[in-house]
């Protein structure tokens, strides 16, 4: 008899060999029906492969992860099925599987248009609703190899030819349609009902630039209807919020052919950075942080030393003088500890905190930019504390109680924890590596968050805890981390005198709240669609005269509001044009300026003004002086 163990703990007995779709039928129709795959142990298969021997086995359904992983897999397949069926020439590549989707890769004899999108995503439903079996059979592989080749399939065949000849490989069919994959795949082409075709992009073939360019189609697909209107919802939503597209039009930077990968900062662009730098060097102060500054070109042996020079070379910026090299530096570790390093510190200067808004440059792949989220010139809020093994823990505590403060202070309430441990290939003692870990999983708990624990995806030197910022769509970016490094005072000889005399390496914490500037700045952007907080807002106030009768009153308006918060005057401006009202608040409220003053002949006459927040918000016609006190609550308390 053939035992298969189910997840509750139960057992069924078959008489002999069985597949994964008869066991499901065994529990029942309705499980049967819903049957996209199987996972024996870690393994996820087909619900046509058989078992022979005793398995654990569950049954994978669209309301699993692994299902809705094997149907984007199939969608694969049924992409390229379609384009087959309409572009018999077409030869197909490759095509996984991808966060939130899948893609194919064709070459074809000219570019796919938009209604060759339409075309192939119709053709898809018609094969779906066909219901036809996807059906494995394996190869051996020269015997594959012939196989595509005489279906003028040139690129299958050379993929083929890349695996070992004494390896078989396995095909997959449906209807007129074969293609080589591992699998697994969904039992029927009728299991892939919610998928949508999203665009067509280049991609070398074997992403090697000295290859052809091929066409790249790029599909979605989910379990349900609701799902995949959901997502395409936020795409559109987060179209809107692009930090690109926002920078232009709110007038904030730009990028550059003559730079690529730096960012070219415009007047209210850089307001806006100084408000987060300036913010964040507040933050520096609060908590016994020392600024510094380190320079930005640093010598090879330097680099050598680190260990940055063999593995990171080619992601830094070389240059040379008087026969010397010299690299920009891609992170500000080094120079922080070059500065510790310059007179002797005891244990009574420990921990020691240095921050800086240090320039860092890495040579990025060019198809890596990504507006100002992805550069290769950026400024962290970088800080390195040098403390003994005994203040990590408190060290850390007090670092994520900072950290979930300045997150909720630019509107982020929603933060994931990470904490990745030791990897296989570490220095330092497992002793040193149970503390370093304990106090980082234990400064979480005390600061109550929950987090999960990345087993074995900690640096080499030492554990770390990642922060990710939730935003308003549902999306994820991974911002602040703190690290625990064992390694760099040990390679740079960075030492403190201790209690008793002797000489020890301090344990350097690495740590970033933002991160890089530019990104988080792009990521405020988007979070906020351009409408930042009063506090953040290049431009907090507009005051608009309805005629030139007001225009000297306007001004009086605007000195009395920039003199109201000496140590940090308010951003105001002006628009004395002479156009309509209409025209003037309509073209500031794209702007999306959190206020607009506008003053006529009545609230002149009164010292008041018609105030308008954003948003199209009539708030009515107040003094001078409540409008202040009005502005003065909403950038106090971060709004």
């Amino acid at each position: 008899m053939l035992n298969i163990t189910l997840p509750d703990g139960s057992q069924r007995q078959f008489p002999g060999p069985v597949t994964v779709a008869e066991v499901a039928a065994s529990i029942g129709a309705g499980l049967a029906k819903a049957a996209l795959a199987g996972k024996i142990g870690d393994k996820v298969v087909d619900t046509s492969y058989q078992i022979t021997q005793d398995s654990p086995l569950a049954i994978i359904t669209a309301k699993d992860a692994d299902g809705l992983e094997v149907i984007r897999h199939s969608s694969a397949h049924l992409l390229a099925y379609a384009v087959k069926t309409l572009f018999p020439e077409a030869q197909v590549t490759i095509g996984p599987v991808v966060e939130n989707g899948f893609y194919y890769d064709f070459s074809y004899k000219r570019p796919f248009t938009p209604e060759d999108l339409a075309a192939i995503e119709k053709k898809m439903s018609e094969l779906a609703n066909k219901d036809e079996p996807i059906v494995r059979r394996v190869l051996p592989r020269d015997e594959a190899v012939a196989y595509f080749k005489g279906l003028g399939e040139n690129y299958k065949a050379e993929l083929i030819a890349s695996i070992p000849s004494n390896e078989d490989v396995s095909l997959y069919r449906e209807g007129a349609f074969e293609d080589l994959c591992r699998g697994p795949h969904v039992p029927s082409t009728g299991k892939l009902k919610h998928f949508k075709l999203m665009k067509v992009a280049g991609a070398y073939w074997r992403g090697d630039h000295r290859n052809e360019m091929l066409q790249r189609i790029y599909g979605t697909a989910w379990t349900s209807k609701d799902e995949l209107q959901q997502y395409l919802t936020r795409l559109e939503e987060a179209e809107k919020r692009d930090h690109r597209k926002l920078g232009r039009e709110l007038d904030l930077f730009h990028m550059d052919e003559h730079a690529p990968g730096l960012v070219f900062w415009h007047p209210k662009g850089w307001t806006l950075w100084q408000q987060v730098e300036q913010y964040m060097r507040g933050v520096y102060r609060q908590n016994g942080y020392q600024e510094v500054k380190g320079p930005q070109i640093l010598e090879k042996t330097l680099w050598e030393k680190t260990g940055h020079w063999d593995k990171y070379r080619d992601n830094m910026f070389i240059t040379e003088s008087e026969k010397r090299d010299y690299a920009l530096k891609p992170m500000n570790c080094p120079g922080h500890i070059l500065i510790f390093k310059q007179g002797i510190k005891s244990y009574r200067d420990l921990p020691l905190r240095y921050g800086e808004f240090g320039q860092c440059h890495r040579n990025e792949p060019s198809g890596g930019l990504h507006g100002i989220m992805r550069v290769r010139g950026f400024t962290q809020d970088d800080g390195h504390v040098f403390c003994t093994e005994d203040q990590i823990l408190p060290e850390c505590d007090t670092f994520t109680q900072v950290l979930k403060q300045v997150y909720a202070d630019f509107g982020f309430t929603h933060i994931l924890y990470k904490v990745s441990t030791r990897p296989a290939a570490r220095i330092g003692s497992d002793e040193l590596w149970d503390k370093a870990e304990q106090a980082l999983m234990d400064s979480l708990r005390h600061s109550g968050c929950e987090f999960v624990i990345s087993e074995g995806d900690g640096a080499f030197y030492g554990p770390k805890i990642e922060y990710t910022l939730k935003d308003a769509i549902g999306r994820e970016w991974q911002c602040g981390t703190i690290q625990v490094d064992f390694n760099l005072s040990e390679r740079l000889d960075a030492e403190y005198v201790a209690e008793d005399g002797s000489r020890k390496r301090p344990v350097i914490l690495h740590r970033a709240i933002v991160g890089s500037l530019e990104r988080f700045i792009g990521i405020l952007i988007e979070e906020h669609a351009g409408a930042l907080p009063t506090w953040l807002a290049p431009v907090q106030v507009a005051v608009l005269n309805i005629t030139d009768d007001q225009a000297d009153y306007c001004r009086e308006v605007v000195a009395r509001l920039q003199q109201a918060l000496p140590q940090q005057p308010l951003r105001v401006i002006t628009d004395l044009r002479n156009e309509k009202i209409t025209y003037k608040i309509r073209e500031h409220s794209m702007q999306k300026l959190p206020f607009i003053l506008v003053a006529g002949d009545k609230e002149r006459a009164a010292g008041t003004v018609a105030v308008r927040a954003r948003g199209n918000k009539d708030l009515g016609v107040m003094s001078v002086d409540a409008f202040i006190e009005l502005i003065t609550q909403a950038v106090a308390t971060k709004q």
